[in-house]
């Protein structure tokens, strides 16, 4: 703001108590001023666990550019930093385990006891004792403690307050202070003559900086803003308020979106450790089985070596195995922010294919579902709406001024020499407004283009938003289908490898055949067993990116009827 010059009027015969109750009332308008800003920031992230039975990702309505946008509002949920209390508060609001309903027969079906690990290959010691955890669970414990939603919700708590800041950029401030002014030598008048002046001069109140008849430089309370900025920047704030909060549920969404695939993934690698835990079983019982006969006589010491063999490998699958688990487990408590030295422990025992939707729908319309919810699309939106407001105040910025209003009253006195008296009441007002064309117009035209780009910018970004949207939305889909068959055809797989390994076994103890024979049928079944888990766990992790592509729309969670529980 360029300060071209002053109105000033003064007016004597003030006392010298009456100036500084009005610096008292400077202050005290001053901390009133404090309350005067309220807080804007609108909780968008809110996770809700129904502990009985469903999960719910509930939508609000939000306000954008004058039409009613839906927005994924996720409250933070607090929990406590100790993973230990986290799960406790968790177990007291009702969350579940869920039972499992894989098809096992009943000599290959494992139950996890709590224990880590088999009598085979013992669980490292921890420091910590395990945590249990569910699905639920872990969903609940990423809310505002989670140092990345927390960092997001701050960034929403900035940007409402930058627009608090702009909605009151046009309210005056206030300046108390004083200053002290000394001449003495040779000091140049109106006429051009030099004169040798000796003199002092000192200014106390509301407003400083008063020298001889000139206004205070600093007013003591004064308001200078370019009108444009008052019109237009609350309006750039607020959308630029808008994508931050959508940016924060989209950040939300793929923390989700992280623990419920690392929670897939320990669960996935404590059944992948059962499944060769209950193959080394079968194995052990085999060898031995081809040891009796090879020492009697009645098989090749050859097919005993080959069962050894086979078990050999077995355990080192285990151990391979054993290492997934710690390496998942660590995994998910990086990602729930939790400390790593504890082992995290499924309370589900049995990966169960999860439905999340009642049905697939076609692609169109998953698409348009998309578009409609994801957070990211809504935060592009915003951003394309606060460049527009930017580039509308560029184009009025030529057709309104700059305004400073000013007012001041002090106590002002001064004297010859070291003498300072004669101090008394004046006042000082201020009103200037000045329209400004930059650079001789080319510096205006080249800021409008400057906007003029950064609206093309944030268009194009929206468009390739939309069509990232699109694309993931569309993978899903393509991979919940193809992983549902799979899950189909290894089950079948599992029934065939158990009857062929049940039939094996009868021919061993009726003495018809070799035990060697049933080692193939061994290994098919650890496979199929071993198949048919990596077909769930994918079509589990499909079905979730499905719904973090859709932006959580989902309003239950739909497990297989042969579940006794809700996962």
């Amino acid at each position: 703001m360029h300060s071209l010059g002053s109105e000033s009027m003064g007016i004597g015969c003030m006392t010298r108590n009456v100036h500084f109750q009005l610096i008292f009332l400077a202050f005290a308008l001053v901390l009133g001023g404090c309350a005067f800003s309220k807080t804007r920031y609108k909780s968008t992230l809110a996770l809700q666990v129904n502990p009985a039975k469903t999960l719910a990702l509930e939508d609000s309505t939000a306000q954008f550019d004058g039409k009613n946008e839906s927005v994924s509002s996720v409250q933070p949920v607090v929990y406590e930093a100790v993973a230990n209390e986290r799960v406790e508060a968790a177990e007291q609001e009702g969350l579940v385990t869920v039972a499992s309903a894989i098809p096992v027969s009943a000599e290959s079906s494992v139950q996890v006891n709590g224990q880590v690990g088999t009598p085979e290959t013992p669980a490292p010691s921890l420091e910590s004792a395990p945590v249990p955890v569910n699905l639920p669970t872990v969903l609940a414990m990423i809310g505002g403690q989670h140092p990345v939603v927390g960092f997001a919700q701050s960034r929403v708590q900035e940007a409402y307050s930058q627009l608090d800041r702009a909605k009151v950029m046009w309210l005056p401030s206030i300046q108390t202070g004083f200053n002290y002014r000394r001449r003495d030598g040779n000091y140049q008048a109106v006429d051009g003559s030099i004169v040798d002046v000796n003199l002092n001069s000192m200014n106390y109140g509301l407003g400083a900086g008063a020298v001889a008849a000139g206004s205070p430089t600093r007013p003591g309370i004064v308001a200078q803003f370019h009108l444009a900025d008052a019109l237009f920047t609350p309006k750039v704030a607020e959308k630029t308020a808008w994508a931050r909060e959508h940016a924060a549920s989209a950040i939300l969404n793929r923390q989700l979106l992280d623990g419920s695939i690392a929670y897939i993934d320990l669960l996935e690698a404590y059944q992948d450790h059962e499944i060769v835990s209950e193959s080394f079983r079968r194995n052990s019982e085999l060898a031995k089985i081809t040891n009796d006969f090879a020492a009697v006589g009645a098989g090749l010491k050859s097919d005993a070596d080959r069962a050894a063999t086979e078990l050999v490998m077995v355990q080192s699958r285990q151990l391979a195995a054993r290492e997934g688990q710690l390496i998942a487990s660590t995994r998910l408590a990086r990602v729930l922010s939790i400390p790593m030295s504890s082992a995290i422990l499924p309370q589900d025992t049995i990966a169960i294919p999860l439905e999340l939707m009642p049905q697939l729908s076609d692609e169109p319309s998953l698409i348009s579902t998309g578009l409609a919810t994801r957070p990211e699309l809504k935060e592009s939106q915003a951003l394309v709406a606060a460049a527009c407001a930017a580039y509308k105040r560029e184009k009025q910025a030529p057709f309104v001024p700059s305004v400073l209003l000013g007012f001041s009253t002090t106590s002002f006195g001064g004297g010859l020499g070291r003498d300072a008296d004669n101090f008394g009441g004046r006042y000082d007002v201020d009103a200037m407004m000045v329209w400004e064309t930059r650079n001789l117009g080319f510096g205006e035209g080249a800021a409008r283009r400057e906007r003029s780009a950064q609206v093309h910018q944030a268009t194009f970004t929206k468009l390739r938003v939309m069509d990232q949207v699109a694309q993931e939305i569309a993978e899903a889909n393509i991979q919940v289908g193809i992983r549902k068959q799979q899950v189909e055809l290894t089950q079948q797989a599992i029934a065939h490898a158990r009857d062929s390994y049940a039939r094996h076994m009868e021919r061993i103890r009726e003495g018809q055949g070799l035990p060697i024979e049933a080692l193939q049928a061994i290994q098919a079944l650890e496979n199929a067993e071993r198949a048919y888990l990596r077909a769930v766990t994918s079509y589990n992790r499909s079905q979730l990116q499905l719904q973090w592509a859709l932006g959580w729309p989902m309003t239950s969670v739909a497990t297989n009827q042969n579940s006794a529980g809700v996962f």
